[in-house]
């Protein structure tokens, strides 16, 4: 109800306000679209490319502790491809410490200087890797530790009846890499710090049988060196599980050597997927070393990522939003200004004022109707001029024929009783001269809604028939008009003058041949009347006075009848219509007026 209100009120009859709501609407629309559409791909590039990060990442980390474990095969293949420390080694694990000092011993002195010590050998290893926190050799058949902290070598008793490391031992058999025992861990002394360990078991080369385990433990916090180039751009938790699922390494310490409570259903994740909390988990999973690097990054994290970004596009969204909007409304309402200003001004001109103008400067489509709009008033009042000048010629020259028939009733009676004593006195022509002129002045003195060509040319017929009368056979005329122009609306006393012209100046009464003719045709769209006689002609002088009096009426008082004509017709239809003269001495005068093609009711013939 309010919303149909407010339409009423403000948009019902407002265009441009409705030009401008739209406009806005479908801007708001376009530019959230598309600022929504941009954001979308944009976060979700921000997205991948922290993923990638992600997994560049992960993948350093599975690189770090693959090398570690290709470290400690590498001692064992040494081992192996060396007989004689193979079998030192065998013979260390197989037999009891003071044995194996007493071997090495009598070989050293049987076979001058026999080398190949595996205690040297493996003291050796924890000196060149830095990373080695200690390295542990298990005797399976004897049940002793020997670990090597800081160099020196421990010889550590796990005789099932005193100790868990057999168990231990027995039971991460095949764990290549994970948490350190926390019983060898304890036995040994190790400080307990993030490590992990790397487990490689150790056969008799002669026999293939297993006799004792390697256990190398590395320092967890050197996997941090290795990140050092991804360490300000990876977010969220970097672990490291074992197959077991315990944590080896944890970038924020929280679950190391506990069992990673998501283990199951980071089992069950391919490459990477959002599982529970709202996680983000990527993994990297190596078969052959038995753990799993995990990248763990919530999505609140990733989210901040492109957070600056959302603000920028909204920011800018927001003033694209404006600035669109301010512009168009500016825009349109300049353009209601300049239509409104318009619309006054029609108002004006539709109260009477014809002299009003519209001011504009501009030439676009606005300025082009405005320069149109004056164009109509400059033609339109120049039209008016044109036909109040000529219907006030036109009723003087009514008043005139008025003027000289004081009282036509009286007039007529008069004539009427001269023409009967004409007759009784035997006098017929004179009286049939006072009939055609008593209806000649009755066709002019009469008004008629409608003047036609007809009306004219009887007219015309009157007036020559007395005069055919009067020279007898001195003198003959001739009319040709189709009856199909006869209906044409023509002006009144439009061809009378030219006649009386001729009466007056143009017939040679010392001859017997004088003739005058009047010939009616239609041409494009006009009525050509020419009036030709076989009279005196006219000077080459005199007829271009005339014509220039015919092209400036006001500055020549001679020739009234054409001069009227000429202007009655060019004020009422215009400059193609009026009156042309062509004269010959000797030979006659031609005098052709244009009419427009007009039918009874005053239109036009198409």
């Amino acid at each position: 109800m309010l919303i149909s209100r407010i339409y009423r009120k403000h948009l019902k009859n407002n265009l441009f306000k409705k030009m401008i709501l739209l406009f806005s609407v479908i801007t708001i629309g376009t530019i959230i679209t598309f600022s929504y559409l941009m954001f979308h791909f944009m976060s979700q590039s921000v997205v991948q490319r922290q993923l990638d990060i992600q997994k560049g990442a992960i993948q350093i980390v599975s690189n770090y502790i693959s090398h570690k474990y290709d470290s400690v095969q590498a001692m064992m293949r040494d081992i192996y491809r060396d007989g004689v420390l193979a079998a030192n080694t065998s013979y260390f694990l197989e037999h009891p410490y003071e044995e194996y000092v007493k071997y090495r011993l009598d070989r050293f002195y049987n076979e001058s200087g026999a080398t190949g010590d595996t205690v040297q050998y493996f003291r050796n290893r924890v000196e060149d890797d830095p990373n080695i926190v200690s390295l542990m050799l298990y005797s399976a058949d004897q049940q002793y530790l020997y670990a090597y902290n800081n160099r020196n070598l421990k010889i550590i008793s796990t005789n099932a009846a005193r100790s868990f490391i057999p168990d231990a031992m027995y039971s991460e058999e095949g764990a290549n890499v994970s948490v350190p025992n926390i019983w060898v861990q304890k036995q040994s002394n190790i400080p307990e710090s993030p490590m992990f360990t790397v487990r490689v078991p150790i056969n008799n080369k002669s026999s293939l049988r297993n006799i004792g385990q390697l256990l190398v433990y590395f320092d967890s916090e050197k996997i941090w060196d290795s990140l050092e180039n991804y360490k300000g751009d990876f977010k969220g938790t970097i672990l490291v599980l074992s197959s077991a699922g315990d944590v080896i390494f944890d970038s924020s310490d929280t679950f190391y050597g506990r069992e990673y409570p998501y283990a199951e259903q980071v089992n069950t994740l391919y490459d990477s997927d959002m599982v529970e909390d709202g996680m983000s988990i990527t993994k990297l999973t190596d078969l052959r070393e038995g753990f799993t690097v995990l990248s763990v990054v919530p999505e609140q994290e990733l989210a901040a990522s492109y957070r600056g970004l959302r603000n920028t596009i909204f920011m800018v969204s927001s003033i694209c939003i404006l600035f669109a909007i301010l512009i168009s409304t500016l825009l349109i309402n300049n353009f209601a200004k300049r239509t409104h200003s318009i619309i006054r001004f029609t108002r004006k001109v539709k109260n009477g004022d014809l002299t009003a103008r519209i001011k504009e400067v501009r030439d676009d489509e606005l300025g082009q109707i405005s320069k149109s709009f004056n164009d109509m008033l400059e033609e339109l009042n120049l039209y008016i001029d044109r036909v109040y000048k000529a219907e006030i010629k036109q009723k003087h020259t009514e008043l005139a024929a008025l003027e000289a028939r004081v009282n036509p009733h009286f007039l007529y009676n008069t004539l009427e009783v001269i023409r009967m004593r004409a007759i009784s006195q035997g006098a017929t022509d004179v009286g049939e001269m006072i009939y055609s002129l008593s209806v000649l002045f009755k066709s002019y003195v009469q008004q008629k809604p409608r003047y036609t060509l007809k009306d004219e040319l009887e007219a015309c017929r009157l007036y020559l028939e007395l005069f055919r009368i009067r020279y007898k056979d001195k003198f003959s005329y001739h009319m040709q008009c189709d009856k199909r122009l006869e209906d044409k609306v023509v002006l009144k006393m439009s061809l009378q003058p030219i006649i009386e012209n001729y009466i007056l100046h143009g017939m040679r009464t010392d001859k017997t041949d004088n003739q005058i003719s009047i010939t009616v045709t239609q041409e494009e769209g006009s009525l050509r009347v020419e009036v030709r006689d076989n009279g005196q002609g006219i000077y080459p002088e005199r007829l271009a006075e005339i014509k220039q009096g015919l092209l400036n009426p006001d500055e020549y008082s001679e020739s009234f009848g054409l001069r009227s004509i000429h202007e009655r017709l060019k004020l009422l239809y215009g400059s193609f219509y009026g009156v042309d003269v062509q004269s010959e001495i000797g030979k006659g005068t031609a005098v052709t007026v244009w009419f427009p093609d007009l039918r009874e009711d005053g239109t036009h013939d198409v």
